[in-house]
């Protein structure tokens, strides 16, 4: 029987994609929600497609909590 591997190898270019997810994430808390937490979302995605798994998921995670809290911070910021 042949060997069925269960997961992909990463690749760096899964790693590359799941960095720029967290970065994109840190950017959306402190300069556009809209623009950068949709855009760490799609390159967190695409990083555990790629095979890195579990932090591809936590980048895309991080850009969503990034965008919310980036949204309620301009909120606050242009209310007061």
């Amino acid at each position: 029987m042949a060997d069925i591997p269960t997961a992909r190898p990463r690749s760096s270019a899964a790693r590359v994609c799941t960095i720029l997810g967290f970065v994109f994430a840190v950017l959306a808390l402190f300069l556009s929600p809209l623009i950068f937490g949709v855009l760490g979302v799609i390159l967190g995605v695409v990083g555990a497609v790629l095979g890195d798994k579990p932090l591809g998921w936590y980048a895309a995670a991080a850009s969503v909590v990034g965008a919310i809290l980036g949204a309620l911070l301009t909120a606050a910021i242009l209310n007061s």
